[in-house]
């Protein structure tokens, strides 16, 4: 079976136990119109990604059956209306209470932010700060990379924003993200290009104060 297809298969095999789950092998083969065979195939793929869950059935007559069901990681998967549900939120916001109130939100987002991470930046340099905040960016899939460009000055590129959508509407979150590095990194940290505006990435220039 080609690559194209195996991943049609998964993705249809994914929407049946969305749409229809808990379903058995024998039901999602009959579905499919394919063999048993090729259903335990995907499904054992698809155990080894964690997107599976599995429970043991008991029926009125004959043996025990397996039936799947979707893990939370496969919710992932599925289309999000999140970000346009903020922003809505947001226009509201806006609309009722005007800009100051949306300011102090998202420097109350900043704060928060300061507080869960502060403890990880302690009793490091400034290098190990920006190797930091690397992986804690990148675990908010920031996408980041970062090289040092001389004694105490490093350049550091985000490749994705996941808040993009809202940064676009209100620059209050590009002010806060900067304001954030600069308290976290205790240094210099100036933006030079931006996603929300049209850049490629995000690139921050940071030095020793």
């Amino acid at each position: 079976m080609n690559q194209a297809l195996e991943t049609s298969t998964r993705k249809v095999i994914l929407s049946m136990l969305k749409t229809s789950g808990p379903l058995s092998v024998q039901e999602m083969s009959k579905q499919l119109g394919i063999t048993e065979m090729a259903v335990r195939r995907h499904i054992h793929s698809m155990e080894k990604d964690d997107l599976l869950e599995t429970k043991l059935v008991r029926q009125a007559m004959g043996r025990p059956t397996n039936v799947y069901t979707l893990a939370p990681k496969a919710d992932e998967l599925f289309p999000k209306k999140y970000m346009q549900l903020t922003l809505d939120l947001l226009d509201e916001l806006l609309e009722d209470q005007g800009h100051e109130k949306i300011e102090r939100l998202f420097e109350g987002r900043q704060d928060k932010l300061e507080s869960r991470y502060q403890p990880r930046m302690l009793d490091k340099s400034l290098e190990e700060r920006v190797a930091e905040l690397a992986q804690i960016q990148n675990e908010n899939g920031y996408m980041v990379d970062w090289s040092q460009t001389g004694t105490d000055a490093y350049t550091f590129s985000e490749h994705n924003c996941p808040i993009a959508q809202v940064a676009n509407t209100f620059g209050q979150a590009c002010q806060c993200e900067l304001a954030l590095f600069r308290n976290l990194l205790d240094a210099k940290v100036e933006r030079t290009e931006c996603l929300a505006k049209g850049a490629n990435k995000c690139v921050y220039i940071i030095s020793q104060k």
